[in-house]
């Protein structure tokens, strides 16, 4: 149920962000990085991530407080749109209660995460605020 609100509201939104650039200003000190996992790392699942945020801070969804946003980690996912909401499925993972810290169950092989940083209405910031794209392999 969760998962189709927010592709509703992601629909929504995402019509409006074409129309007019909707997208929360991000501080240029803005940084978002993992902590755990290190690229490269193999590890034995489930994944461990650990999220951090500088120059910023961290506020569940919905909360539209200055300079802050929610994590959403992408999986597998070379590309998103960075003037819509990110999309509520297994290639975009969302934190919107403010979480840091997470487990994930992945299969075995290689993955690439990347951390982006969705301001109270899950939309990438403006510029968006995003992480370096780290592999890992999951043993």
């Amino acid at each position: 149920m969760q998962r189709l609100l927010i592709a509703a509201a992601a629909v929504s939104l995402a019509t409006i962000a074409v129309a007019q650039d909707i997208r929360t200003p991000a501080p240029a000190a803005g940084k978002v990085y993992f902590i755990e996992p290190k690229n490269g790392a193999e590890i034995t699942g489930p994944v461990v991530v650990k999220m951090g945020l500088s120059g910023m801070g961290v506020a569940p969804a919905g909360v539209e407080k200055k300079d802050t946003g929610h994590h959403h980690i992408l999986v597998n996912q070379a590309k998103f749109d960075g003037m819509a909401p990110l999309p509520a499925d297994d290639k975009h993972r969302h934190f919107g209660n403010g979480q840091t810290e997470t487990s994930l169950a992945l299969p075995a092989g290689k993955h690439t995460l990347q951390l982006v940083l969705g301001d109270h209405n899950h939309i990438p910031h403006n510029p968006p605020v995003t992480s370096e794209v780290i592999t890992v392999t999951v043993k």
